[in-house]
């Protein structure tokens, strides 16, 4: 029996035990290895993406310090993975082009490890093409078993070789596995993996697979826990929240989950994201209106203002049903900021439905909107639709558009000038010495003069200037 068969012959069967045994069999690895080097090893986690893809990553950064390995930059890493996005085919150029950029270092560096994961390796085409052209990547695996990293991992620091681990669907939840977090005063929280709504430009539901829902009580349980270290602000992940509860064994709403979350101590602040719209309760803006702790901040995809183009998507809601719900938001929570996705030359699109999506951003006036120019994802129903719009009329239509969204976020942003708010410090500003970034609770951001010590704070700012998309402030208190 090999020496990694009796590794494995000896690990529990039971989640999480089996991953921290092999967190176990990893870290006496690396302490070898460093040993040999005189250095603790290191590691980069790249994320490309999602903030579903950035919570993810955290994971795996937590069980690779678990491990013995410390962070550090890419140039210099021993071991350097890339959590894949490929919503997009441009994303997947851009790893590929790291990649190649890789192929040379690990020339150099022998002693380099490589490992990708994410969705863009729940594609076969692209497991064959890693397989024939990448074959000094050591780890590959997906998005079903990222809970599976230490064992993976511990395969490939014992076995050698490219390991490839890609499942086609889980309905598998690991629960208490180790997490490093960016920062320590905000947290993202899974409460649902995978997406049932097979949009038709969107290639999600292929590589993140169905959707199933966390259990409440593990929900809860990790904010408190997070709560308890020192996290005030939440953010609820899901490809689509509204829909959250529906495969439970006891079926639980979004709603009904969310005031649950409200209940913790230490919690000041709730943010979620995505919102479908054609799921988007009136239970959910009741709760919305009456909560202290849920921020006043919605995202809620349009993608198109035509219900021809939105049929086409299968979004399954009409401009009409977008345009009421939208109305009934801002009726019953006066003070929400709301924000938007976009796509701008969907296969078939007209003027007349180009005209219908300015009409809807017109009449909600969004506080910001992600705008994008329709791209080919290849295995999406869109990608072979006829009537694919010519390059010249998509990127007309897409400044037009630009130019009307900027205008009115803009406008809306202007609206608290002069005006006192709460703010969270979030981190030091990049471009100015002396002064920090944060966030109010509609997600505009400020920049205010401040020294580090502040960050994770809340604080009373003035806000004194409007710069378009953000605001100069002063710091009145701290709360």
């Amino acid at each position: 029996m090999s020496n990694y068969a009796e590794i494995q012959a000896l690990a529990p069967a039971a989640e999480p035990e089996r991953q921290y045994y092999f967190i176990e069999v990893c870290r006496r690895k690396v302490q070898e290895e460093s040993r040999r080097l005189g250095r603790p090893l290191t590691f980069c986690v790249t994320t490309f993406g999602c903030q579903m893809n950035a919570r993810d990553s955290e994971k795996l950064a937590g069980i690779l310090e678990q491990a013995g390995y410390q962070p550090a930059e890419a140039e210099t890493a021993d071991f350097i993975i890339y959590n894949t996005c490929t919503v997009r085919e441009n994303a997947n150029l851009k790893v590929y082009g790291h990649l190649g950029l890789l192929k040379h270092r690990k020339k150099e560096r022998p002693g380099l490890r490589i490992a990708l994961c994410g969705c863009m390796m729940q594609e076969p085409e692209v497991i064959e093409k890693l397989k024939k052209s990448y074959r000094f990547v050591d780890l590959i695996f997906g998005t079903h078993n990222i809970f599976k990293f230490a064992e993976l991992l511990a395969e490939s620091l014992e076995c050698g070789g490219q390991i490839i681990d890609i499942w086609k669907g889980t309905d598998q939840i690991v629960e208490d596995l180790p997490v490093e977090r960016k920062y320590s005063f905000k947290s993202g929280v899974n409460i649902m993996f995978g997406c049932n709504n097979f949009c038709s430009y969107c290639i999600v539901p292929y590589v993140r697979g169905r959707e199933r829902s966390r259990r409440p009580e593990d929900i809860l349980k990790e904010i408190r826990t997070l709560a308890a270290d020192g996290v005030t602000e939440i953010m609820l992940l899901g490809q689509n929240v509204n829909s959250y509860g529906k495969t439970l064994e006891e079926p639980l709403s979004f709603a009904e989950l969310l005031k649950k979350v409200e209940e913790i101590e230490g919690i000041r602040r709730i943010r979620f994201m995505t919102s479908h719209p054609k799921d988007l309760s009136d239970e959910l803006i009741e709760a919305m209106k009456a909560s202290k702790k849920i921020c006043r901040h919605l995202h809620l995809p349009l993608q198109s203002g035509s219900t021809r183009i939105l049929k086409a998507m299968n979004r399954r809601y009409t401009k009409e049903q977008y345009l009421e719900l939208a109305g009934k938001i801002r009726r019953e929570i006066p003070d929400i900021s709301l924000t938007t996705d976009i796509i701008v030359g969907f296969p078939g699109e007209t003027e007349e439905d180009f005209l219908d999506t300015l009409d809807v951003v017109r009449q909600v006036r969004y506080d910001n909107a992600y705008t994008f120019i329709y791209s080919k994802r290849t295995g999406t129903p869109a990608a072979a639709m006829e009537d694919q719009v010519p390059p010249e009329v998509t990127k007309d239509r897409f400044d037009r558009l630009l130019a009307l969204v900027q205008e009115q976020a803009k406008e809306q942003t202007a609206r608290f000038a002069g005006t006192v708010q709460e703010v969270l410090a979030e981190e030091v500003n990049d471009h100015k010495p002396g002064y920090l970034t944060g966030r109010m609770s509609n997600n505009l951001l400020v920049h205010f003069p401040g020294d580090a010590s502040r960050i994770g704070e809340y604080l009373t700012v003035r806000l004194e200037e409007c710069k378009g998309f953000y605001y100069m402030g002063t710091v009145i208190t701290s709360s």
